[in-house]
């Protein structure tokens, strides 16, 4: 699955990084706290988070994950954006929680 698949099916919005959507996933991780996303995060995961300032886009480039999605509606810093455009990380936006939202991308994997 790619990152446009889950932004069609969970309507997300795309915030930085829109020419990397067809990014594979392959798993995913939720955490908010980065040593603990270093530490147990995967390369081609989707990491879901409420942080939305530029160490989230470093994290996210040492690790190789697929994209960000930023949970509750949470809006990136303009530095966040910068970074993740010149990473070419992809940054996405979801109304929901990260426990519903966390879910929501587990089903789509495991189809």
């Amino acid at each position: 699955m790619n990152v446009e698949t889950i932004i069609k099916e969970l309507n997300l919005k795309v915030r930085s990084a829109s020419d990397k959507l067809n990014n594979n996933v392959t798993g995913g991780y939720t955490g908010d706290l980065l040593s603990d996303v270093i530490a147990n995060s995967h390369e081609g995961d989707i990491w879901i988070t409420r942080q939305v300032h530029q160490n989230i886009v470093a994290v996210a480039s040492l690790k190789e994950h697929a994209g960000i999605i930023l949970t509750n509606s949470c809006e990136p810093t303009g530095e966040t954006l910068e970074k993740a455009n010149q990473e070419k990380i992809p940054v996405m936006i979801s109304d929901l929680p990260a426990f519903e939202l966390t879910g929501k991308i587990y089903n789509l994997l495991v189809k």
